[in-house]
Parts: C-alpha cells; structure tokens; sequence
C-alpha cells in the first residue's frame, strides 16, 4: 500500500499508526533509516491494502477507524482532502487501508510456472519488503527466481522442483512463504514459533521451481516448438507424467561435479531421457549453472532441497558433512517423521556438490510417498511435515 508523507511523518510513525515492524518498512522503501522523508514522497506500506467506502449515514472518520480497530490518523493520511472537511457529505468516498490477515496463495493445486510467478508477483506487492532477483533463465528462456527474506547472519537456501514431476515442492515451499510473511507482518505465530525475531537473525533464500521448463511439461504437455524433440526422448510417448528431466532431457540433479564421472558410467541412459541422465559432462544445463552460481555468490550456511517421494532425508556425503549435520538431520526426523539417512550410493546432486565444496549442513527431503507426481490429495499431510523442518532449519 502506498501512502503520501505530510510533514513530519516518519518510517517510525508509520510503523506505529499500521503496527508493522518498522525493519520491514525500512527494507521496503528506499529511503531506508532516513529520518527526515520527502514531503509529498511515496512510501510503501507492507501487508495492507486500500479499499474504498461509501461515507453512510451517521458515519464519521472516527466510527470508520473504530469499526475497523485502525487509528483515525491513517484515515486523514489516505484520505487528507477531508482533514478538515466539518461535514463529510453521504456517499463521499472513502479510502479505508486493510491489513492483510489471510493467505494470498493457494498451493493446494497444480502448480505450474505461471502460477508460481503470478504469486510471487502477488507477494511482491503486499510484502515489498522481500527481495526478488531473477537469476538466469531456463533452457526454453523461462526467467527463474530467487527470493529473500529477512537479514540475518544465518543463511538458510530452500528450493523445489529441481525434477520436473515433483512440481508439488514448488507449492509446499510458497504456501511456506505465504504463512511465514503473514507470521511476520501481523506478529502472529507459526506451530507456536513466533517468525519476528528470526527476521533479523536468518536469511532465508528460496529457489522455488529451478526445472519451469519441465515442470510445465508434466502440467501442460508438449509446445509445438518442442514437441517432437521431447515425443523422441520419450521413447514416442506424449505422457509427460514421468519425466523428471530438464526440456533436453538432462537431470538436473545429475548434473554437479561430486564425483559425477562415477553416476555418468553406473546411470542406464546414455542419451538424453525423461530421467538419470547426467549429461555429457557436469554443469551443461543453465539451470544447474544458475543454482552453482548461485550458492556461490551467497556462501549458504544450509541447504535444504525438497524433492519427491518417500519421507526420507539424506544428510551426508562421504563424510564431507559438518558435526552439526547429525543434529540436525535428528531435529528434522523428530519433528517432521521422516527418517534420516546418512548415506546413499549417489553422486552428483546439488546436495552432494554442497556439503562436498563447502563441508556445511546440507540436506536432500524426499517429501510425501507413493508415486510421482504425488496426488494432491497428500498436500495438507506433506505441508504439516514439512513446516517442521522449515521452522527447526531457522531455529537451530
């Protein structure tokens, strides 16, 4: 929501008359810790949105704001022609702000790559405070983002759909997003966990969907662009439900220099195919690049890379992985019901690169069982397993 700065207004003062903590307000506007604000400057305000009334009979600013548990002040400033109106005439319309108190996203449905960027849109404009980048783009140009919250020393990175038929992790991770900014801006807590105080003690850095290509294959089918290409991969098939590759026919996942030689020779396809294969050399497909460079540039403290299916975690990688990773991994079983597993005989994931280059905590959670993609009628149970692991990932 934007709002007009009077004279002696402040971010403080903001922060006070819509109850919103002020570091968020800070890390909304550009103006910053500034004390004194440009009059007639915009500034965002997060979490709220403006509606407009009709003044009604036996209405006054102050039964309005009353009605509405707001102070009278945030009236006048989105309404200042009227400051010194005696008598507001009936039907006179009325800008009244709305705090935002419920969810934005709903993720309990096929989510394919318009989806997701139509939210992020959706939460860039409620919760400005977040910071969005985009990071590189997919094979077929599809733009792929990286969003932060919060600024702390702790740096925690999250992402899902690195296989194409496991898009159910790009929903779980935003509807974590979703209840996570609702937590923050309105004070509330998460399974008891109150989200404020960790906004300046962790960063956490989501990549979403890193394969869009191939997710929107499994959801939407072949384009005409490419279908013959992926038909042919397919062993001739147009049912993409298996398909866990990258729009070459590249597994993403099978893509990082962690003794990556050994998976090239064990794997089966020695050719592009909807699964396992590696490439012909590590790091050929721009959303691995993307995800290297990114980590990179970042230096996370953790990692946790949400996959599908069968309510495991793997936590170690020939024995690069921290002391602190056992702790953690039990944490994560505890509170979610998944085992923990250190090891498996597996190279070349974006975990085994992680906890092999950087020896921190790094963690690869097969959400959900069954049959991939995962029916939706499992969300509500992987989402409840899965908050677990999100909250004890920031307050270990």
């Amino acid at each position: 929501m934007l709002v007009q700065v009077r004279k002696g207004d402040s971010l403080w003062y903001y922060s006070q008359l819509f109850s919103v903590p002020l570091e968020m307000i800070e890390d909304a506007n550009k103006e910053g810790k500034c004390e004194h604000l440009p009059v007639g400057s915009t500034v965002k305000i997060p979490a709220y949105r403006k509606v407009t009334v009709d003044f009604q009979p036996g209405d006054t600013l102050w039964t309005i704001a009353a009605s509405r548990k707001l102070h009278v002040d945030s009236l006048y400033l989105l309404n200042p022609h009227l400051q010194n109106v005696p008598q507001i005439e009936i039907g006179v319309p009325v800008q009244v702000p709305v705090r935002i108190e419920s969810k934005l996203i709903y993720g309990k449905k096929k989510y394919c790559y318009e989806t997701m960027m139509k939210d992020i849109k959706r939460l860039e404009e409620i919760y400005p405070f977040i910071k969005t980048e985009i990071i590189g783009h997919s094979v077929l140009g599809r733009a792929i983002p990286h969003i932060k919250i919060g600024n702390g020393q702790k740096h925690i990175h999250i992402n899902g759909s690195f296989h194409a038929n496991e898009w159910i992790t790009t929903a779980i991770i935003m509807t974590f997003i979703n209840d996570l900014l609702l937590s923050l801006t309105n004070k509330t807590s998460l399974r008891g966990l109150y989200m404020y105080p960790f906004y300046d003690e962790v960063t956490l850095s989501f990549v979403p969907m890193v394969n869009p290509d191939g997710v929107d294959l499994v959801l939407h089918g072949a384009d005409a662009s490419y279908k013959k290409q992926v038909v042919a991969i397919n062993g001739g098939s147009e049912d993409f439900t298996g398909w866990k590759a990258n729009i070459r026919g590249v597994d993403l996942n099978n893509q990082y220099p962690a003794n990556w030689d050994i998976e090239k020779e064990r794997k089966i396809p020695k050719a592009p195919a909807f699964r396992d294969y590696p490439g012909n050399a590590p790091l050929t497909e721009p959303e691995a690049i993307i995800m290297e460079e990114l980590a990179n540039r970042e230096q996370f403290d953790m990692v946790l890379a949400f996959h599908t299916q069968g309510e495991e975690l793997y936590w170690g990688y020939e024995g690069c992985e921290p002391n602190e990773s056992e702790a953690l991994a039990k944490e994560f079983e505890l509170v979610s019901s998944y085992k923990a597993v250190r090891y498996v005989d597996s190279h070349a994931g974006y975990k085994d690169w992680f906890i092999q280059k950087y020896k921190k905590p790094g963690f690869t959670i097969e959400l959900g069982k069954g049959v991939n993609p995962l029916p939706l009628s499992q969300f509500d149970e992987i989402y409840v397993k899965s908050l677990g692991i999100f909250l004890a990932s920031m307050y270990i």
